[in-house]
């Protein structure tokens, strides 16, 4: 443990990561910059997906189901890898599964995913979210110095370039609207821009509406195409010079909850394709992680299991175990954190709260210990395996402590009182058009 404090006690922490991390904790909220910084355990599970990516970046494709049950760590791990997808120039996007966003339905919920998406689609300079319009321009840029080296029309080469999407569900049409944005660029022409990022966003709602501003033979991304349009950025982020696109969607428990069997396997068929694709190396450069609970992927009645198909695809080796893992397979599980994982933890979100410096520690490694004893007391096992509740206390006990030094830690641990993860159900059976529209921000923060 020397050589682990000795490590951490070199660590320096920027401010802004900081009090990113602090007020992002204590709101129950996963951290946006400075995960690395809290992050412990799942080495394999990293290491894992750490790969896929690798495979995105030459030119590959993933698909991983990232499994745990509530407060297990699932957004965590998501937001930990969107982190070093960025890091090795990938592009990301990621959303949330809601009753409002969802693969498939006749109401518009395709797209409102597509949508979430393409306003979340980040990178390395622009990493939270709203990196459409530079991943154009830097595209449009480079296109435009070639053109000018070999004296030719700029739209010729870009024409020239996005030749390979004509293969693909709508090629023509978005080499169109990236052509039409040069048009715009060209003449400083801001609304014509506008409105050729307004299709790649998948913002109109009618062809009526697109065909006042734009071509009128070009298709509106809706429902029907939302994830052929995901393969054409796939393709175009990476003749853009980026070297993939990663693909997060979290709360897959909410295509389970759908108590409407048609619109669930509906949905279960569009996962199927993009699952199809991903193993099949039908994708150039994309992957996907989704992430949901163990009910929503095993359950035989509603869950993935039930769907035959995704079943087969999803089955789990017979040989795996909690001692022998296998991470070949599509689907990773995530394993508990384990007391020695918290322990760890908890130093480091102290060193955090002191600003990297061990001077301006506010309690000792006793306090750490006798901090996880008396969570052990109130509620068992479940302090560190599902920690979300026991994190958001911790840093109060720190901040009371910081605030308020003639208190004694000894003294206010016993007041500390930490409450268990509970999983509400009560919506389980909600109608199709209900859904689930869950507001607890808690459940955001999983490790």
């Amino acid at each position: 443990m020397s050589e682990d404090t000795s490590d951490l006690e070199s660590t320096t922490i920027r401010s802004r990561d900081r009090d990113a991390i602090i007020q992002s904790l204590q709101a129950g909220l996963v951290p946006r910059r400075g995960l690395q910084h809290i992050q412990v355990g799942r080495a394999k599970e990293v290491r894992a997906v750490t790969e896929d990516l690798d495979r995105i970046a030459d030119g590959g494709s993933a698909v991983r189901f990232i499994i745990g049950e509530y407060g297990s760590g699932k957004t965590f791990f998501l937001n930990l890898m969107r982190s070093i997808a960025l890091e090795k120039r990938l592009v990301t996007a990621h959303a949330d599964l809601t009753p409002d966003r969802r693969f498939r339905s006749t109401s518009g919920h395709g797209r409102a995913l597509y949508q979430q998406l393409a306003r979340n689609l980040s990178t390395r300079a622009t990493p939270d979210g709203g990196a459409l319009r530079s991943i154009v321009e830097r595209f449009i840029a480079e296109a435009n110095r070639e053109a000018t080296s070999q004296d030719v029309p700029t739209e010729e080469v870009i024409r020239d370039r996005l030749d390979e999407l004509s293969e693909l569900v709508a090629g023509y049409a978005f080499t169109d609207i990236v052509t039409l944005y040069w048009e715009g660029y060209q003449e400083n022409d801001d609304e014509q821009q506008h409105a050729a990022l307004r299709w790649l966003r998948g913002e109109y709602d009618t062809k009526t509406e697109a065909r006042k501003v734009l071509d009128e033979r070009v298709p509106i991304i809706d429902d029907s195409n939302w994830y052929e349009m995901t393969k054409l950025l796939a393709r175009f982020v990476d003749l853009a010079g980026y070297e993939g696109l990663l693909i997060n969607i979290d709360e897959m428990v909410n295509l389970y909850k759908l108590s409407h069997t048609g619109a669930r396997k509906s949905n279960y068929e569009k996962l199927l394709s993009i699952v199809n694709d991903g193993m099949q190396g039908q994708t150039v450069g994309l992957g996907f992680l989704f992430a949901g609970t163990p009910d929503f992927l095993t359950d035989t009645k509603r869950g993935l299991y039930s769907y035959d198909a995704l079943k087969t695809r999803l089955a789990e080796s017979t040989f795996a175990s909690d001692e022998l893992v296998d991470m070949s397979g599509p689907v990773i599980r995530l394993s508990s954190l384990t007391q020695e994982d918290m322990f760890v933890l908890l130093q480091k979100l102290r060193h955090i709260h002191a600003g990297g410096d061990p001077e301006n520690y506010v309690i000792p490694d006793e306090a750490l210990e006798a901090f996880m004893q008396h969570c052990n007391e109130q509620i068992g096992a479940a302090y560190f395996q599902t920690p979300r509740n026991t994190i958001k206390e911790f840093l109060s006990f720190l901040a009371i402590l910081e605030q308020n030094p003639e208190v004694s830690w000894e003294g206010l641990i016993g007041e500390i009182e930490v409450e268990s993860e509970g999983i509400d159900t009560s919506q389980t059976e909600e109608s199709e058009s209900a859904g689930d529209d869950e507001g607890d921000d808690l459940a955001g923060f999983k490790l």
